[in-house]
């Protein structure tokens, strides 16, 4: 069948939206694949699905496949497209979408044709439900690697992340600490693997290497994760601007039991259709 899609991109981080409402079709591994390679199909870090609300309380179901085929939980800078995606269609009008993913309940709030403002829920930390094998939770992990210790954070922001602070975000080691650390077995379910660069108490550079996908221009959730874990050890404080290598988002948060809120922009690149 031919199968209707629009490319998008948050800050870099590119996208196959599609709209799974109005058109039928039940996605594969292998079709999702399809869709995300960069020579054989349209090309993206994730494929984004519009799917019906599985429960009242919710506008859409959301849901996030890696370039690999396997499904994430959650995707920050892809709820943005996401909530800008289901008004350009005309499947809502709402400026406040409310939206059901693998990793709960996430907020969107549209607040200009490019701008969307994204209410992540707040942050976990308890090991278990990161998940990261450790005894206890802490401000900061060892992990064993290659015969030497990293220090790292970790927290879940309805998925996993680990977070190293680097000197130098530039000459960070994310072609090799990325890949493995992401499988590590601390990590039962791998791990987004994040490198920050604190600039300023309200400033980072940061590169991610995500789950299933590698390096991207920029991750939401990483983004959020990051600010977070600054936070919480004291080097950053209330609204802090984070840049990727695609673009800057703004991230908040008012510390424990409160949710982190980000703010970025929303771009199409393209309409189209292929056949799977």
């Amino acid at each position: 069948m031919l199968l209707k899609f629009t490319k998008m991109h948050g800050a870099g981080n590119d996208f196959v939206v599609v709209d799974l409402i109005s058109q039928r079709c039940r996605l594969r591994s292998r079709d999702i694949r399809l869709l995300a390679d960069r020579h054989f199909g349209v090309g993206c870090d994730q494929v984004l699905v519009v799917e019906p609300p599985g429960r009242p309380e919710v506008d859409f179901r959301y849901r996030i496949y890696n370039a690999d085929g396997s499904e994430a939980e959650q995707c920050g800078n892809g709820a943005r497209c996401f909530a800008r995606f289901v008004r350009d269609k005309q499947l809502t009008s709402k400026r406040i979408i409310r939206v059901e993913t693998a990793g709960g309940i996430i907020e969107l709030r549209v607040r200009d044709k490019q701008q969307v403002e994204v209410d992540m829920g707040a942050p976990e930390f308890e090991p278990e439900r990161i998940p990261l094998r450790a005894a206890t939770r802490a401000a900061s992990y060892t992990v064993a690697l290659d015969g030497r210790e990293l220090e790292l954070g970790a927290l879940s922001m309805g998925n996993p992340h680990a977070i190293l602070r680097v000197e130098d975000v530039a000459q960070a080691a994310v072609d090799s600490l990325g890949p493995a650390l992401e499988r590590h077995p601390d990590f039962p379910q791998r791990v987004n693997v994040g490198f920050m660069e604190v600039v300023s108490e309200r400033e980072i550079r940061l590169r991610v290497f995500e789950r299933g996908a590698g390096e991207t221009l920029a991750c939401g959730t990483g983004a959020c994760a990051a600010v977070v874990y600054g936070i919480s050890r004291g080097w950053l404080q209330g609204v802090v601007t984070v840049h990727l290598p695609g673009g800057k988002l703004e991230i908040a948060w008012a510390g424990a039991g409160h949710p982190v809120v980000m703010t970025g922009p929303t771009a199409v690149v393209f309409e189209g259709s292929i056949r799977i």
